[in-house]
């Protein structure tokens, strides 16, 4: 199998899971969750075994242990309550669009002597205050939106992916 064809497969494979993605974003999310889940219990049973493996007492080892305990037990809170750990990353999105929207906005008041246009950093913080507040207000349909947005993205590299791969095929093919 050549370059062109490992392309074409990811490109197909993107294309599928982005489709799946759009059409069933609450099984996406439930996906996410898991995988984020099975992430922190072994990078948290990483940090502790290393935390507890080291020898000399002045190197942090402690640090280490309590990051492992933290993490695996922020992975058994994700795969027992899913949709909780669902909630808070949709929240913890919502407040981070909210802090940079007013950030921007501060920025473009204190701007607003040394550029022109700074009305338009002014507006796009005010679109993310907006985005953050719509977020809290119905955090199912935030939810919902990140998961379509990972569709999308996802199918659209996916695409570029087989054209590319259509295009090296073509090219190998001429030569």
């Amino acid at each position: 199998m050549n370059g062109s064809s490992f392309l074409l497969i990811r490109g197909i494979v993107g294309v599928a899971i982005g489709a799946l993605a759009i059409l069933w974003p609450g099984i996406t999310i439930a996906v996410l969750v898991g995988i984020f889940g099975v992430y922190a219990i072994l990078d948290g049973i990483t940090n502790m075994m290393l935390g507890l493996s080291r020898k000399e007492p002045h190197t942090g080892s402690w640090t280490q242990t309590v990051q492992g305990i933290f993490g695996i037990g922020a992975g058994v809170v994700a795969l027992l309550w899913p949709g909780t750990t669902a909630l808070v990353l949709v929240l913890f999105i919502g407040a981070w669009a909210i802090v940079t929207g007013v950030l921007e906005i501060v920025a473009a008041v204190r701007l607003r002597r040394y550029i022109s246009g700074e009305w338009l950093l002014a507006l796009s913080g005010c679109m993310s205050v907006l985005f953050g507040i719509l977020v809290f207000a119905f955090p199912g349909a935030g939810a919902v939106g990140i998961a379509w947005i990972l569709g999308v993205y996802t199918a659209a590299a996916g695409m570029v992916l087989i054209v590319l791969g259509l295009r090296l095929r073509t090219l190998v093919g001429a030569t």
